[in-house]
């Protein structure tokens, strides 16, 4: 096989880093699966953030229009701190689950990506 796997797990942070609140943003060292990365194309981005104990991570891109969801590096929940939320169509994700409750994209879901924890490295993973 030639090229990059995707199934290939990518460090993003030290576990003891992330802390309720905080959400860290990351580069994917590959493009998704059927794309190539060239000198013209922009690398994926992704998020992780804890979920009450649980991490969890997503692809930095809105359903309705592929456009990253966050306002500011770092932020991107609503102003209750309640739902994740697209800067741009007022969108609102469930942490949980990555799923659209309101706005153009109702019913759509975020691209969860796998993490998991490899000593006190979080890693994540493009999904196959």
């Amino acid at each position: 096989m030639t090229g990059r796997q995707t199934t290939q797990w990518q460090p993003v942070c030290n576990r003891k880093s992330l802390q309720p609140g905080l959400f860290i943003e990351f580069s994917m060292d590959r493009a998704g699966p059927g794309l190539t990365e060239s000198a013209d194309t922009l690398p994926q981005r992704g998020f992780v953030f804890l979920d009450d104990t649980t991490p969890r991570a997503y692809l930095n891109q809105c359903p309705h229009t592929g456009i990253e969801l966050n306002w500011m590096p770092g932020r991107f929940m609503d102003t209750d701190n309640l739902f994740i939320q697209c800067s741009t169509h007022g969108a609102l994700f469930k942490p949980g689950d990555g799923e659209c409750i309101a706005g153009p994209c109702q019913g759509d879901v975020l691209t969860a990506l796998d993490v998991r924890e490899n000593g006190e490295i979080l890693e994540v993973r493009l999904p196959e």
